[in-house]
C-alpha cells in the first residue's frame, strides 16, 4: 500500500464545504480511480490541510495523478486552498479505528537505513504502549526508503486526548528518533475531517 500527501495552504475558511464535496462524490463513486481510501486533515489555525489518498501501488498513483490535475482545476483555490507539495510514501503501518477526531504528526528525516528498525521500533514499543493512553483510535506511519524520510500520525478521539498525550508523546517521538538515527523535522496537530472509503462503482 502507498499514500499520495497533498498538501495544502490558505483561507481555510470554507474548509468543510470542501469536505462535503469530497464526501458527496465518493459517496457517487466518483473519486480517484483506484483510490482504497481518503484521509484529511485540517489545521484550521494554522490554514493548512492534507489530503492523503490511499492507493495499492505507487504506479496506481501514477495512474491517477492526471485525475487529481483536473480536480485541482476544477475546484477553486479559494476553496481548496493552495497545493504546496505532493509526497509519495509507503503505508508502513495502518491501524486506524473509527472515531478518529484528532491527530498528531511527527515527520523524521534521517537515513534509509533506519526505516525498517523504526517500523519495528514502533509496532513493538510504542504502539503496546500508545494504545492505553486515554483516546487512542491508532497510528498510521509511512515512509520513504529512498530519502529516509517518514511520518508518523497518531489518531485520537478528540482535542483533549491529544493535548493530554502530549508530554508522552513527546518521550515516544525522541526515542524512535533515536532508535532510527533521525532528527525530528516537525510536529503537527490536526482535526481529522475525513476518512473514508470510496463507494464502488
Amino acid at each position: 500500500m502507498h499514500a499520495r500527501i497533498a498538501a495544502f495552504e490558505g483561507d481555510v475558511s470554507r474548509i468543510d464545504e470542501l469536505t462535503g464535496m469530497i464526501r458527496e462524490r465518493m459517496s457517487a463513486g466518483e473519486e480517484i480511480p483506484g483510490a482504497k481510501r481518503f484521509l484529511r486533515l485540517i489545521d484550521r489555525e494554522g490554514g493548512r490541510s492534507l489530503g492523503i489518498t490511499f492507493f495499492d501501488s505507487e504506479e496506481a498513483i501514477r495512474t491517477a495523478e492526471p485525475i487529481f490535475e483536473k480536480m485541482g482545476d476544477e475546484v477553486p483555490e479559494e476553496l481548496r486552498g493552495r497545493r504546496t507539495s505532493v509526497e509519495i510514501y509507503e503505508v508502513a503501518i495502518d491501524d486506524i479505528a473509527d472515531g478518529a477526531r484528532a491527530a498528531r504528526m511527527s515527520s523524521l528525516e534521517g537515513s534509509p537505513g533506519g526505516i525498517d528498525e523504526g517500523i519495528a521500533f514502533i509496532n513493538e514499543q510504542i504502539r503496546p504502549e500508545a494504545s492505553d493512553l486515554t483516546g487512542w483510535r491508532g497510528i498510521l506511519t509511512l515512509a520513504d526508503r529512498q530519502t529516509g524520510k517518514a511520518k508518523t500520525i497518531t489518531f485520537w478521539d478528540g482535542p483533549e486526548s491529544l493535548r493530554a498525550s502530549e508530554a508522552r508523546g513527546d518521550e515516544l517521538r525522541a526515542q524512535a528518533a533515536e532508535v532510527m538515527g533521525d532528527t525530528i523535522a516537525s510536529v503537527d496537530r490536526y482535526e481529522v475531517a475525513l476518512h473514508e472509503v470510496p463507494a464502488a462503482v
